[in-house]
C-alpha cells in the first residue's frame, strides 16, 4: 500500500547527520544506479550545510531516507552559457529572463526505486522546496532533465508542476550521455493554475501555508512566461 502522509517526513538538511541523510539516497541513485557523480562531496557539498544559497530536504519513511531535492539560490548563469543552449522557440531572450527574474535552479532530484511511484514521495519534497522558495521571494525555478532517461522527473514536471521547455544541450555538469531539456516554472502562474484544479497535490503542496504565502503567488497574471526578444 502507498504510505499515508503522516508516515514520511522531511528534513532540512542542515548538519553532518542530515548530510548523510542525503547522501544515503544520493549514493544510492547518482553514483551507483546512474553513475553520474562518484565524489561524495559533490554529491552533497559540505559547504552547502552553511550557505544560505543552498538548501537540501530529505524525505525519510520510518525514519529512513528515501529521497532527497536540492534547491540553488544562485544560478551559475555562466556554466549554463557554457552548455550551449538550443533553444526551443523563436522570440526567447533566455539570457535576459535569467537575468531580470529571482530564478532558483531545482535539481538533485533522487527517490529511491521502490518508491518512486509513491507521489506522496515527490509531493512532500517540492511542498518543502516550494515554501522555502516563496518564502524567500524567488519567482521561478529552472531545472534540466535527460531526455529519454528512464526514471526521468519529466512527465511529473510537466503535467503535475506546469514546467515549461525553453531549451536543450548536450552537455552539462553530471556524467551522462542523454541530451538536457532545460524547463523553467513560474511558480506564480503554476499556483494560479493548480489553485483552479483544487485537487489533492495542490492542497498537499500549499497545506500550512500562512496566507502571506498563499498572498504571495495570487497575484498571477497571464503574460507570457518568458522574455520576448
Amino acid at each position: 500500500m502507498p504510505s499515508t502522509k503522516t508516515d514520511l517526513q522531511v528534513v532540512r538538511v542542515e548538519d553532518a547527520w542530515g548530510r548523510e541523510l542525503a547522501l544515503a539516497v544520493m549514493r544510492a541513485i547518482y553514483r551507483d544506479e546512474k553513475n553520474w557523480i562518484q565524489n561524495d562531496e559533490k554529491l552533497v557539498s559540505q559547504a552547502d550545510l552553511t550557505d544560505d544559497r543552498a538548501s537540501w530536504f530529505v524525505v525519510c519513511l520510518d525514519n529512513q531516507p528515501v529521497g532527497v531535492l536540492r534547491v540553488l539560490y544562485e544560478v551559475p548563469l555562466d556554466l549554463y552559457k557554457a552548455y550551449g543552449f538550443k533553444l526551443l522557440a523563436k522570440g526567447i531572450d533566455l539570457e535576459r529572463f535569467l537575468r531580470e527574474n529571482r530564478i532558483a535552479e531545482i535539481g538533485r532530484f533522487a527517490v529511491l526505486p521502490e518508491h518512486r511511484r509513491n507521489l506522496l514521495v515527490v509531493v512532500g519534497l517540492m511542498r518543502a522546496a516550494v515554501a522555502d522558495t516563496v518564502e524567500r521571494g524567488w519567482t521561478h525555478y529552472i531545472t534540466d532533465i535527460f531526455e529519454g532517461e528512464q526514471h526521468s522527473p519529466h512527465g511529473f514536471h510537466t503535467r503535475v508542476m506546469g514546467f515549461q521547455e525553453v531549451a536543450t544541450h548536450d552537455v552539462g555538469e553530471l556524467n551522462c550521455p542523454n541530451r538536457r531539456v532545460t524547463m523553467v516554472l513560474d511558480l506564480a502562474h503554476a499556483y494560479q493554475r493548480m489553485r483552479k484544479g483544487n485537487n489533492w497535490i495542490f492542497r498537499c503542496l500549499t497545506e500550512d501555508w500562512s496566507p502571506e504565502l498563499h498572498q504571495r503567488l495570487g497575484g498571477a497574471h497571464e503574460d507570457p512566461v518568458l522574455v520576448a526578444a
